[in-house]
């Protein structure tokens, strides 16, 4: 085959596939088109805006676009292609007897541009399975993989090389042209969690287990919102939950967002203290590695690949993961609100959702809050981060004594709580969580209650920072040396 005829063939496959998954997405105004030699085929047709009809010397590709714009493809030599506008209308087509030859530089303008593309995409995939399969290199060609730190002590998974080779870029995760065909790759094997966002599943990737959380159609502004926020900033962070893609795909005639990410066995916060003890060293550990995850949210970082500060919104313990070091990282970043104090810019989204009423502070329940200053969001973090560390330090034995796990307010409101019920106890009642007696008697927890405390005032501007509450566990993480192995387990 020529060099022409192979361009042509190129253009032809990307284009024709690089669009799938946008044309999955079908409305009611959309056309059902044959489908051939296309990567979004299925049963033989797809669904799209417009019916695209292509043939390459003699290979015939059908398939579908998801918009006008798209319609126009370049004269390649050898390439010809037709648009049409009704149901199967690009099924009859065909290409005419002759067609027209276009100089060679249109070709260079087209393909090169396509076949770089390719090798890029190509060059992302060769790297993982080349770093997996590599068992001997030279010291100075790549740093060592087994140099990694991996938590279980065993060998390096593809989420330790994920950390160590893939996370450049202006996002997280992995470069937005390979996200957008993970839905293809990933098999699911379990549903692990449900709720009103949609549900989470453990999923398979390249042999490694990620979870994979799909998200009901009525909640598609936070998974717009994790996307936005995921790719275009540098949030990679031991206590973060670890981005991988984000993408879309059709289930029986009907759209899924997927949110693939980092996948933690141990579940979430709320579901671990169900069923474990810790003991205060381990307490510590965890409410450390809360506030440090929430000190990297907020934080600005001015730098060429920096970021801008981020308040949560909806922190809670459904919304934070333990990982198997005893350690936990923030994960929901639905709600989240970013602010560029250099860039002069707030934005707080377009999700109609609010928080979890449990853990809203007063400020928000009286509607008092500041929605125009990003400093207010932060200190409704610090209010549901001291709720938070109660539930820990319920769950924490010392001298003997732990508590049964209970929600935030068990005692004054039902599981469910109305607005004005939680307005009521936090706002004219003014009533906080209680502090068990034991607390008081180790010095690790005697902190740990001090600081919740002061996360609590009514006053938002007397609240703690995050950064306050890192520095002080921090300070007294230093004082006491423990095993991370030291969890209990209730059984």
């Amino acid at each position: 085959m020529k060099a022409s005829e192979m361009l042509a063939v190129l253009f032809v496959l990307v284009y024709s596939g690089s669009y799938a998954t946008l044309a999955d997405k079908a409305e009611e105004d959309t056309l059902q088109c044959a489908c051939e030699n296309s990567l979004s085929c299925e049963n033989n047709s797809c669904w799209g805006h417009i019916c695209l009809y292509t043939s390459v010397h003699e290979r015939v590709v059908r398939g579908c676009l998801p918009s006008v714009e798209q319609c126009h493809v370049p004269n390649v030599p050898g390439l010809y292609s037709l648009c049409c506008y009704t149901h199967f209308c690009n099924a009859n087509l065909s290409m005419p007897e002759k067609t027209v030859e276009e100089p060679i530089s249109l070709i260079l303008l087209v393909g090169v541009p396509l076949l770089v593309l390719l090798v890029m995409c190509m060059a992302v995939y060769g790297l993982v399975f080349w770093l997996r399969s590599r068992r001997q290199h030279h010291p100075l060609d790549e740093p060592d993989i087994s140099m990694l730190k991996v938590p279980s002590g065993g060998d390096p998974t593809y989420g330790d090389i994920f950390d160590e080779f893939c996370t450049s870029g202006s996002g997280t995760g992995l470069p937005y042209l390979v996200q957008r065909t993970m839905a293809r790759q990933i098999s699911l094997v379990q549903c692990v969690g449900k709720g009103r966002y949609g549900e989470v599943w453990r999923g398979t990737w390249m042999g490694e287990s990620v979870a994979v959380k799909i998200f009901s159609s009525r909640d598609e502004q936070s998974w717009f919102r994790e996307t936005e926020i995921y790719n275009t900033v540098q949030l990679r962070h031991e206590n973060i939950l670890g981005f991988i893609a984000s993408d879309m795909t059709s289930k029986n005639s009907s759209t899924q967002l997927w949110l693939v990410t980092h996948f933690h066995e141990l579940g979430s916060l709320y579901d671990f203290l169900q069923h474990n003890i810790l003991d205060p060293e381990g307490c510590l550990r965890m409410c450390l590695s809360i506030a440090s995850g929430l000190v990297h949210l907020h934080t600005e970082i001015l730098s060429t690949q920096g970021k801008p500060a981020i308040a949560h919104r909806d922190l809670k313990s459904r919304n934070i993961l333990v990982k198997r070091n005893g350690q936990c990282c923030i994960a929901d970043l639905g709600l989240a609100v970013i602010h560029s104090q250099c860039n002069d810019y707030l934005d707080v989204g377009n999700n109609p959702r609010v928080g979890t009423k449990r853990y809203m502070a007063p400020e928000v329940l009286d509607e008092s809050i500041r929605v125009d200053v990003f400093e207010s969001y932060k200190q409704t973090d610090i209010w549901a981060l001291g709720l938070v560390m109660w539930e820990i330090t319920r769950r924490t034995i010392v001298n003997g004594i732990v508590e049964e796990y209970r929600p935030p307010f068990f005692d004054v409101v039902p599981s469910d709580p109305s607005f004005e019920e939680m307005k009521k106890v936090v706002c004219v009642d003014q009533q906080r969580p209680s502090l068990h007696n034991r607390l008081h008697s180790h010095p690790i927890l005697s902190t740990i209650a001090k600081i919740k405390k002061e996360c609590w005032f009514q006053s938002p501007s007397a609240r703690l920072t995050a950064l306050r509450v890192r520095k002080t566990l921090s300070k007294l993480d230093q004082e006491h040396d423990y095993d991370i192995d030291k969890l209990k387990l209730d059984l």
